[in-house]
């Protein structure tokens, strides 16, 4: 068995790292450099803070471009993934309704009965128009993870899910990987 082990090594050398080995003495500055600790609670603090912010920059900048090593935890994971892509590959009612709401809140400030009858109305139409399509894609949505991540934690998925198809596409992070239409 041994001999099998050492013609497999010699066939297959292990793939170089891509840089070359540092020196010792280079090696061992650079680990005092990086190995800094603080002399009081002041620097301890300054260096949390420091450490915290390049943190959040890492996460903005992969919210912004999908990177997933540096994502949130709760957007992590091929199935958080399969999740966005479902709810971003489809059109929905509810990435509409903040704006309807908005508009639907100005027309009932006129001071016309008439005018606030109809947006009360158009808000109620609405509402219960995107509850129902909340329905519909929550179920999509229950129903392909049951078929793709069976066995797997899909916990919280859905909720995940449905409230990113509430958010309008242009401002969900992180940003839409796929087009309309697209299969997840």
């Amino acid at each position: 068995m041994l001999e099998k082990q050492d013609e497999t090594t010699q066939r297959h050398p292990q793939a170089k790292k891509g840089r070359p080995t540092p020196k010792r003495s280079d090696a061992e500055a650079n680990r005092r450099n990086r190995v800094t600790v603080p002399k009081d609670r002041k620097e301890a603090a300054r260096q949390a803070r420091e450490r915290m912010r390049s943190e959040r920059e890492k996460q903005r900048t992969a919210l912004l471009e999908g990177d997933e090593r540096h994502l949130p935890a709760r957007d992590k994971g091929p199935v958080r993934k399969f999740a966005r892509d479902y709810m971003d590959s489809r059109w929905s009612l509810a990435e509409f309704f903040l704006p309807a709401a908005v508009v639907i809140l100005v027309l009932s400030i006129i001071k016309v009965p008439a005018i606030q009858l109809l947006s009360t109305l158009l808000f109620l139409l609405f509402f219960v128009l995107v509850i129902l399509d909340f329905v519909r894609l929550g179920f999509g949505l229950r129903k392909q993870l049951a078929e793709r991540f069976a066995g797997q934690n899909t916990r919280g998925t859905v909720a995940y899910g449905l409230m990113r198809i509430l958010q309008m596409r242009r401002l969900r992070l992180p940003k839409p990987q796929v087009r309309r239409g697209e299969k997840p």
